[in-house]
């Protein structure tokens, strides 16, 4: 497995790896950078984890960062500019040669080549597996490979190779890179390569269910012309077998463990706080590892900080948390919180979020509906599909520079988190959704759910296919 170097990809992966395992037995090795493998190994702290090691094996490829202009020990996307994602990205394409090396090498101990590479959407030298869903991949995929709302000057809005004629996306759905990109700049260069290669590749993995995505992952397969497996939701297996929210104390350490974070505020002082607070009464909000509002937006809803700097009082307004704290209104958690065990709370009413896949689907397998706020990469796609498709969330606003009051930012919450009306309905369908997500997973002896289906209908694909399998994206 080659998963791209940020958390929301690595997490992902090693999901899956787990998932492969329990139905298999196969033996997979992940590779990665030595930091982002540190990030990776300390998932494996608890005891409850080492029969794993002997099956999962981490390895480390060589980088240098300083080398590909990036400022040192920097491995991952998180907490970097724009412009240093950019060069992460063409920084990414050095681990080819110690990579290609690695295979032979394990090719060499074992007598044979590894069954399959499962490598990362970004990555499709390798060639790739999407660890997003299947409508924010084929959006992105189109979009990089078509670009075709260059050369228009009639309407902000436009048609996407792959989805059907009365579906239209608009200009500001798009991060500004893409927006300007003509298919000469950087990001065009690399992004179209990428996808052109995961082209090639003998199929596609989907972080998604087919009850969840029936839509996009028949446009996604008319568009690729090639096997798609859908085989999530990648979320631990206590989040969708159980009651999670009675069970908080039994599962505190999934947070911790999954993220390989240590969490800035204890999960049992979180969970007092909801259990003050009366059933979906609460509003979570959180823009995920990397993202940042604009100093003007951060003055009307109270978030928001620059990547890499401590968190300073004029971020809020003016006696805000003071005010919080007194009057018991909210909960403020600096850098890492426990999100699972909040959004699985029955006084967590909704999430304001930047819709990044993962927290969609944390979101969603919790009948939580979604104030959408999506800021960059896919995430303009998904909050696309979750309003217009869905019908489980309502997008606040798009991007840095989209304009916003507290005014409308009180409005919509309201909308959101009442008990009748547009909340009532959002809830009711979110409900829906959290049941096909858990059904999709069912492993219950002949009642199989369509994920594990589909899992095990690639496990025999590979078995065989044998070594004829170079790689599956």
């Amino acid at each position: 497995m080659l998963p791209f170097l940020a958390h929301g990809h690595l997490i992902p992966f090693l999901a899956l790896a787990r998932q492969i395992h329990q139905a298999t037995g196969f033996k997979i090795s992940i590779a990665s950078t030595p930091l982002n493998i540190q990030y990776l190994s300390s998932t494996f702290n608890s005891s409850s984890d080492e029969p794993e090691n002997d099956h999962i094996h981490l390895l480390e490829l060589p980088f240098c960062s300083t080398d590909n202009d990036l400022p040192p020990n920097t491995e991952n996307s998180e907490n970097l500019s724009l412009d240093s994602i950019g060069k992460l990205l063409s920084a990414s394409l050095s681990l080819r040669k110690p990579f290609h090396s690695l295979v032979s090498d394990i090719a060499a101990k074992q007598g044979h080549p590894p069954l399959c590479i499962i490598s990362d959407v970004f990555l499709g030298w390798a060639t790739e597996v999407a660890s997003s869903g299947a409508y924010g991949t084929l959006a992105s995929s189109s979009l990089w490979l078509n670009l075709p709302h260059r050369g228009r000057s009639d309407s902000d809005e436009f048609h996407l190779p792959g989805f059907p004629d009365s579906c239209r996306f608009h200009i500001n759905q798009l991060h500004h890179f893409l927006r300007n990109a003509d298919g000469t700049d950087s990001w065009s260069k690399f992004f179209q390569s990428q996808f052109s290669l995961s082209m090639q590749s003998f199929g596609w993995l989907c972080n998604t269910a087919e009850e969840f995505e029936p839509g996009g992952l028949e446009w996604l397969r008319n568009f690729v012309k090639l096997p798609v497996w859908a085989i999530g939701p990648l979320l631990p297996p206590i989040v969708l077998k159980n009651d999670y929210s009675s069970l908080s104390v039994a599962a505190s350490g999934i947070s911790t463990r999954r993220a390989g974070k240590k969490l800035e505020i204890s999960i049992e002082k979180c969970m007092e706080w909801l259990e003050s607070h009366s059933p979906a009464s609460v509003l979570y909000i959180s823009f995920g590892s990397q993202n940042r509002t604009s100093p003007s937006q951060m003055m009307e809803p109270p978030v928001g900080f620059e990547p890499k700097s401590e968190f300073r009082a004029e971020y809020l307004p003016e006696g805000f948390e003071e005010r919080m704290e007194k009057r018991k209104q909210g909960l403020l958690v600096r850098n890492w919180a426990p999100q699972l065990e909040i959004l699985s709370h029955k006084s967590t009413g909704a999430f304001l979020s930047h819709c990044g896949w993962n927290s969609v689907l944390e979101s969603l397998s919790q009948a939580v509906p979604i104030i959408g706020w999506p800021l960059a990469a896919e995430q303009a796609y998904n909050s696309k599909m979750l309003v217009e498709e869905m019908g489980v969330s309502v997008e606040l606003t798009r991007g840095v520079q989209g304009s916003i009051d507290s005014k409308e930012v009180k409005r919509v919450i309201g909308l959101v988190m009442a008990k009748k009306g547009k909340g009532g309905d959002l809830r009711s369908k979110a409900m829906v959704i959290k049941e096909q997500l858990r059904a999709s997973v069912r492993d219950e002896g002949e009642d199989k759910g369509s994920s594990v289906k589909a899992l095990n209908d690639l496990i025999k694909t590979l078995q065989s296919k044998g070594q004829t399998i170079n790689s599956i994206s």
